[in-house]
């Protein structure tokens, strides 16, 4: 049986590296500088539009009653721009390289009373609109409101028929594109403005300008124009202070949790490594802290295949965030590379998952865990949070129309990933776990009758030291944990990976001392229990990044309404999940590997 499952592993493995071969042809394009000779056309993609302060709430722009062609051309888009809500099609607009026009009509259009009614909301809900030309994303409102006095009220509410496209251009490539509606005035769309008819429906006609302008950046270096532009609000500045003050932080914290371990070990080893005759027997008489259980300290936790499931994921999710960080700080994800980095986090989720395979067997079978095949199965299973918020998120977003529904062609894709390519590298990686995995390595031998637990104070109990280990990693990333929240459910573009990798680093290393030091604590009180907890302890840094996020909803933000809330709490949930993972596993061996030092450092009858 086992040597027929191997075989059918390693058949399969093939299969898996094709289908990440089409995975990856399905990331953005990074291709070079594209050319234009005076005159060409350059096409301008509508892409989506969307409440201003709902991020993740986007739909199409044709949703809107706009100029449309007849029939509606998209552009193909890679996997991540379609995991970013993308759906660009080509607009009416026509712009030619390096020739300017002025007031041209688009289209004219008579809407109904309902179509008024539809732009009206929009533009009250601050509707703004993302056109993509040359890959240069372009930002503005679909209207004007104004609220003035409170007796008289004045609502005013106007719709831009106008718009002044400013495009810069280098040699024979574009640099940067935006649009403006300076000297425009809207058209009112409050009822009985200017050219509502009686019925309620209104003309209007749709104008732009282009204007063409020479600029001196090159072409490698667009992307820092891009950055500079402000049509959302700035508030990522270099925030150098405010991690070195965290640094400094963590430092002086790891270094008191150190030596104070340091010297209570030392005083410790000095006390149980005797020499005298009869000390040993004379050290199970009375409280004589955490070498009294050195016969049940290994003794192997119940759920084992669970608790080895959870060290497997873990590892992987610590190797797919490296891997993003590292590729990040590698230039491999830039505002130009729309969607790159949803597409790198759904390869490198896939091809990691032969480490969660092995690190999860592996481990299993040291610890004397039989039923590998199921292990390999519940370490696959820790998937379905993954699946399970994403169908409900999925399925508001498809309820309400939004861009951020995946279609179905999306959906079987990264399905047959997981099939195709994660499901089997697990099992690959399971079996090569298996039969790489040696002994146990444990310093001490169990006794097969457990040694009863003594009565522990409250200060002790798991509760409390889940408080204690996931409060202290939390502090030493609340800083930097404001501007993720900021990138990934504001209007920003993070750019300071290298910041961002010293954070993830400070927040390991807290996360193994401060795993340490309560795991000592326990053993000191004869509690030989520690397996579990030591996941759990630092682990519930996911709790406190989740209360976190209820934090920063309601007083960092400005989103509502039921299709961005339940994206945001589904997410941030599945946030504090990983997370949780991640430094229960960092947790888990920074105590094993201190529970064998420590051990092995006694003089054992």
């Amino acid at each position: 049986m086992t040597a027929r499952l191997e075989c059918m592993g390693l058949l399969v493995a093939c299969r898996s590296m094709r289908l990440c071969l089409l995975v990856l042809c399905l990331l953005p394009h990074f291709g070079w500088a594209v050319s234009y000779n005076k005159g060409d056309p350059v096409i301008l993609y509508v892409n989506k539009v969307g409440p201003y302060h709902n991020p993740q709430e986007t739909y199409h722009y044709y949703t809107l009653p706009v100029c449309r062609p007849k029939e509606v051309r998209h552009k193909s888009l890679s996997l991540g721009e379609v995991l970013d809500g993308d759906r660009m099609a080509e607009s009416l607009y026509k712009i030619r390289f390096k020739e300017n026009s002025e007031r041209q009509t688009l289209c004219q259009l008579s809407l109904s009373e309902k179509e008024v009614d539809l732009l009206r909301e929009a533009v009250e809900e601050l509707y703004y609109f993302e056109f993509v030309l040359d890959d240069i994303p372009i930002w503005g409102f679909v209207g004007y409101m104004e609220e003035s006095g409170f007796l008289p009220h004045s609502h005013k509410v106007g719709l831009w028929t106008h718009l002044d496209f400013n495009i810069e251009y280098n040699g024979d490539s574009v640099i940067f594109a935006n649009v403006s509606v300076k000297d425009v005035k809207p058209v009112p769309l409050e009822e009985g403005g200017v050219g509502h008819s009686a019925g309620g429906s209104l003309s209007v006609t749709h104008t732009y300008s282009v204007r063409w302008f020479e600029s001196t950046l090159p072409h490698s270096r667009r992307a820092e124009r891009l950055r500079d532009y402000s049509f959302f609000p700035k508030t990522l500045e270099i925030h150098w202070l405010s991690i070195i003050n965290s640094l400094v932080l963590v430092v002086l914290l790891l270094g008191f949790v150190i030596i104070i371990l340091m010297r209570v070990l030392k005083n410790d080893f000095a006390r149980y490594n005797v020499e005298e005759d009869g000390a040993c027997d004379d050290l199970d008489q009375g409280d004589n802290g955490w070498k009294i259980i050195h016969t049940d300290v290994f003794r192997f936790p119940p759920c084992k295949s669970l608790l080895c499931a959870v060290l497997g994921v873990g590892a992987q999710f610590l190797t797919l965030a490296t891997g993003i960080i590292v590729l990040a700080l590698l230039g491999m994800f830039n505002v130009h590379r729309h969607g790159s980095i949803n597409s790198a986090a759904i390869v490198l989720y896939a091809l990691t998952s032969c480490v969660s395979g092995y690190c999860s067997c592996s481990f299993y079978t040291q610890i004397q865990g039989h039923r590998w095949v199921w292990n390999i199965i519940l370490t696959s299973a820790l998937f379905s949070p993954l699946f399970l918020t994403w169908s409900v998120v999925n399925s508001v977003h498809w309820w309400s129309g939004s861009t951020q529904a995946l279609p179905a062609t999306t959906v079987l894709l990264l399905l047959g990933a997981w099939l195709l390519v994660g499901f089997p590298l697990t099992v690959i990686g399971g079996i090569v776990g298996k039969n790489k995995a040696g002994n146990f390595q444990a310093p001490c031998r169990t006794r097969n009758i457990p040694r009863q637990i003594p009565q522990q104070p409250w200060y002790k109990h798991t509760a409390v030291h889940m408080a204690i280990g996931g409060f202290l990693p939390f502090s030493a990333i609340s800083v930097e944990l404001y501007y993720i929240f900021a990138t990934v459910w504001g209007r920003e573009h993070y750019t300071l990976y290298g910041i961002l990798l010293c954070v993830f680093a400070i927040l390991l290393s807290v996360g193994a001392c401060i795993s340490v030091a309560l795991t000592y604590f326990l053993l000191s009180g004869e509690d030989y229990r520690w397996w579990w907890r030591s996941i759990l302890s630092t682990g519930s840094t996911g709790i406190f990044i989740f209360v976190y996020s209820l934090f920063y909803y309601h007083n960092r933000s400005n989103m509502s309404g039921l299709v961005q809330s339940v994206e945001f709490f589904g997410y941030s949930l599945l946030t504090a999940f990983v997370f949780s993972l991640m430094l229960g596993t960092v947790s888990f061996w920074a105590s094993l590997a201190f529970i064998r030092y420590i051990y092995r450092s006694l003089k054992m009858d």
